[in-house]
C-alpha cells in the first residue's frame, strides 16, 4: 500500500518522525507540492496526507487507487468532501491538537502590547538602562489586564481555553456564542456581538470561517469598538476586512490589531496591514509549538492506523 504525504514540511520540518507510518505501507514524503504536481505524486497512492495542498474533485477523479485522505490540520476545507464521499473515500482530520498553543498565542500578542517586553529587552541590550538617570525608565504605556473586559467571539475549544486564561488574569469575560447562558461557566457573560464589541477592551476572534462570519469584523462593526481597544485574530484570516482594519488603525479608531492569520498566506507585500505600526502580525505559527506538532503527527498516524484496521476515527 502506497502512502503519500504531499506537504509534510510545515508539520515536520525534520525534528519529528514519520517512521511509524512505514509499518503500514510504502511511504513517500514531499516537503511541498505544487498544484500541478499533486496528481502525479499521488497517482498510485491508497492513502494521501495533506496539510494545505488542495484535493478537489478534479484531483480525486484522477486518483483511481485513493481510499483515504488524512488532513494534517483541524480545518478540512482543502478537501472536496462531497466528491470524496461520492467515491467512498474516507477523510479524517486532527481535531483540537493545538488548543493550548493557540490560546497561548492570544495572550502572547496581548502581553506584547500591554508590557512591551521585547521593546525593553532590546533597549536594555543596547545600553539604555545602563545610562538611565533613574533606577527604572519607561517610554510606553504599561497596562494592567485585571479589571479589563475581554470579549470572545466563538466558544469552541480554543475560545473556552482563552476565557479561562482571561479570567485567571482577573479580566471580566464576555462571549458571543450559540451556547445558552446556563451552559457557560458563571464568569462568562453571553452578549450579542454588537454589545460585546462596544463594551470590550480586548476582542479575540475564535470562531470558524463560514459564509456568515466572513468579514464579521468590517468597517461598520469597527465603529462600535473603543478607540483604546485591541482586536486579536487567531481564528481565520477572512474573519476581518483587512482594508477596514488598516483604516481604523490609521484613523486611531482602534488601538491595535494582532493576528496570526491573514486572508492570503503568505500575504502580498501590498497587504495594507503589513505597513501599519499598530498591526502586530505573526506568520501563522500559533499551532506550531513542538508539543502541538507532536500531537498532530501522533493523531494523524493513529488515524491512518485506525483506517488500515477497519475502524476509522476522526472522520469528517
Amino acid at each position: 500500500m502506497k502512502i503519500v504525504i504531499l506537504d509534510g514540511y510545515a508539520a515536520n520540518p525534520g525534528d519529528l518522525s514519520w517512521k511509524e507510518l512505514e509499518s503500514m505501507g510504502e511511504v513517500t514524503v514531499y516537503d511541498r507540492t505544487k498544484a500541478d504536481e499533486t496528481v502525479a505524486r499521488a497517482t498510485d497512492a491508497t492513502i494521501v496526507l495533506t496539510n494545505k495542498v488542495v484535493i478537489n474533485k478534479a484531483v480525486i477523479d484522477q486518483l483511481p487507487y485513493l481510499k483515504y485522505i488524512g488532513v494534517l490540520a483541524t480545518g478540512y476545507n482543502v478537501v472536496d468532501i462531497e466528491a470524496a464521499h461520492e467515491r467512498g473515500i474516507i477523510v479524517t482530520n486532527v481535531p483540537a491538537y493545538s488548543t493550548e498553543s493557540v490560546a497561548q498565542m492570544v495572550f502572547a500578542h496581548l502581553l506584547t502590547l500591554t508590557n512591551r517586553t521585547e521593546h525593553y529587552a532590546v533597549d536594555v541590550r543596547n545600553g539604555r538602562w545602563s545610562t538611565s538617570t533613574d533606577f527604572c525608565y519607561w517610554d510606553t504605556v504599561l497596562t494592567e489586564l485585571a479589571g479589563k473586559t475581554f470579549g470572545i467571539v466563538g466558544l469552541g475549544n480554543v475560545g473556552q481555553r482563552v476565557a479561562t486564561i482571561a479570567q485567571a488574569f482577573g479580566m471580566k469575560v464576555s462571549a458571543f456564542t450559540s451556547k445558552e447562558q446556563q451552559q457557560l461557566p458563571p464568569y462568562i457573560r453571553k452578549q450579542p456581538l454588537e454589545e460585546l464589541l462596544t463594551a470590550s477592551d480586548v476582542v479575540s476572534l475564535q470562531c470558524p470561517l463560514t459564509p456568515d462570519t466572513r468579514h464579521l469584523i468590517n468597517s461598520q462593526r469597527l465603529q462600535l469598538m473603543k478607540p483604546t481597544s485591541i482586536l486579536i485574530n487567531t481564528g481565520r484570516g477572512p474573519l476581518v476586512d483587512n482594508q477596514a482594519i488598516a483604516q481604523a488603525l490609521q484613523e486611531k479608531r482602534l488601538a491595535a490589531f494582532c493576528a496570526d492569520v491573514l486572508t492570503e498566506e503568505p500575504p502580498s507585500i501590498n497587504n495594507p496591514l503589513l505597513k501599519e505600526p499598530h498591526a502586530y502580525i505573526t506568520p501563522h505559527i500559533a499551532w506550531a509549538t513542538t508539543e502541538a506538532r507532536q500531537r498532530l503527527v501522533r493523531v494523524a498516524v493513529q488515524n491512518v492506523r485506525s483506517f488500515v484496521n477497519g475502524t476509522p476515527q476522526n472522520v469528517v
